[in-house]
């Protein structure tokens, strides 16, 4: 399913990550797709509130932590910049989505990064 969101559409997802050679772009790929695969979904079931939401993100938080484990296989970790990279793209998300008073830790709440 096309993203359907224009603002999400042409958003650069981990830039950060992709503009420093400590993360391997790769790895970055994998969690751009998680991020993009987030948009599809809400755009598919439209959460008609912040829990819905949490539910969602949170599962695709929990992807992001199966992935720490490729980041380290290639000499990376989700650290300090990592983390705070992802976790502002949670929160462009649920604000392109409409929930721009969503709590990014609530977004995130299942990390273990």
């Amino acid at each position: 399913m096309p993203i359907s969101n224009l603002q999400v559409r042409t958003h650069p997802f981990l830039r950060g990550l992709y503009d420093d050679g400590y993360y391997p772009d790769h790895v970055v790929d994998r969690g751009r797709a998680i991020l993009l695969a987030l948009c599809e979904r809400i755009e598919r079931e439209r959460p008609a509130g912040l829990a819905a939401l949490y539910a969602l993100t949170q599962a695709a938080t929990e992807e992001f932590n199966d992935l720490e484990a490729a980041f380290e296989e290639a000499g990376s970790e989700i650290e300090t910049v990592a983390r705070e990279e992802i976790a502002e793209d949670f929160g462009f998300v649920a604000s392109a989505y409409g929930f721009p008073d969503a709590d990014v830790e609530e977004l995130i709440a299942t990390r273990e990064w």
